[in-house]
């Protein structure tokens, strides 16, 4: 026991410590300056993607396609049959469009999209990091069926945005995967479009796209008609046996976790059902922030470099 507390062991822990905080920290860096647009340097310091930035930078190494935030939809072959098929999508989604069930949550139950709904955005789960919701088994069993045939497709919704919808600038934060958009209902015009580092694209009525969203994306809808895509996360392919075992084992153990319903009997991830009372805190953090921004920043960055010291110094 005594050998346990000596200073030599204690020393190489510190020392075991400085080197995980050091890498940390590179990788950080890298995250920062990935690509042709980023955030301000102090919204990146605690972005989401910050924390995983060093799993993140192990995605993008043992990936097998160019780290580059568009790529060729038309060499993934296993989304052919979305392709082929997305008329019958489409008709799937309109009706679910014309009860309404697109939808955003109203129980501050889905931390991935939560931020969201105030601009207008809405959505309907087929599927998230886990089986198909219940709900759309039983409300579009086409769109279903299809996408079951497709093992590289991990989660997959039907995403609205109105006129006058926007979205700001965000990375996404996981990059085992890649992004999918299919254009379902669109108001098939440059009114109606998305930022990809920087990189213009405009949905079009059964078109589709891949990119990768860990690059900074922001959309916006100046046009006056819905705007209704196939939105999914497909498999990031990876070099090897290896690699993909990593990769799933971070999405299983944790994408996972945040799953979420678009009506009672669909399953509910551990992190949404923790995000409702996590969601207390961030109100009262917002109103903090606008009575003082200024203290509000310091609180947080004491906050931050506070939680640094506890894990790697203390």
């Amino acid at each position: 026991m005594d050998d346990f507390w000596s200073f030599e062991t204690l020393r190489e822990l510190y020392s075991a410590k400085f080197i995980v905080l050091y890498v940390f920290i590179l990788s950080a860096i890298v995250i920062h300056y990935r690509g042709k647009v980023r955030h301000r340097f102090t919204r990146q310091l605690t972005d989401h993607s910050t924390f995983l930035a060093p799993i993140n930078l192990l995605m993008y190494g043992l990936s097998s396609v160019p780290n580059r935030p568009i790529l060729d939809s038309s060499k993934f072959d296993d989304l052919q049959p979305i392709r082929d098929n997305w008329e019958m999508l489409r008709d799937e989604a309109l009706k679910l469009y014309d009860v309404g069930h697109i939808k955003a949550s109203a129980q501050h139950d889905d931390l991935a999209f939560n931020s969201f709904f105030k601009r207008g955005w809405k959505r309907f789960y087929l599927k998230w990091y886990g089986d198909y919701l219940p709900s759309a088994r039983e409300l579009c069993p086409k769109s279903v069926a299809l996408l079951e045939s497709i093992p590289s497709v991990h989660a997959a919704m039907f995403a609205l945005l109105p006129p006058g919808g926007a979205l700001v600038a965000h990375r996404d934060p996981f990059a085992g995967s890649l992004r999918y958009h299919l254009g379902l209902k669109t108001p098939n015009s440059d009114s109606c479009r998305i930022y990809i580092d920087g990189e213009p694209y405009s949905w079009r009525d059964g078109e589709d796209i891949v990119f990768d969203e860990t690059y900074i994306h922001r959309a916006l809808n100046e046009s006056d008609q819905d705007r209704i895509i196939l939105f999914a996360d497909i498999e990031r392919p990876m070099r090897g046996p290896v690699a993909k075992a990593i990769n799933r084992f971070f999405r299983f153990f944790f994408v996972r976790a945040t799953q979420t319903r678009n009506a009672e009997g669909d399953r509910v991830g551990v992190f949404n059902k923790i995000f409702k009372y996590v969601y207390a805190v961030r109100r009262w953090s917002k109103s903090f922030k606008r009575w003082n921004r200024g203290l509000y920043y310091a609180y947080k960055y004491v906050v931050f470099g506070a939680l640094i010291f506890f894990v790697f110094i203390y």
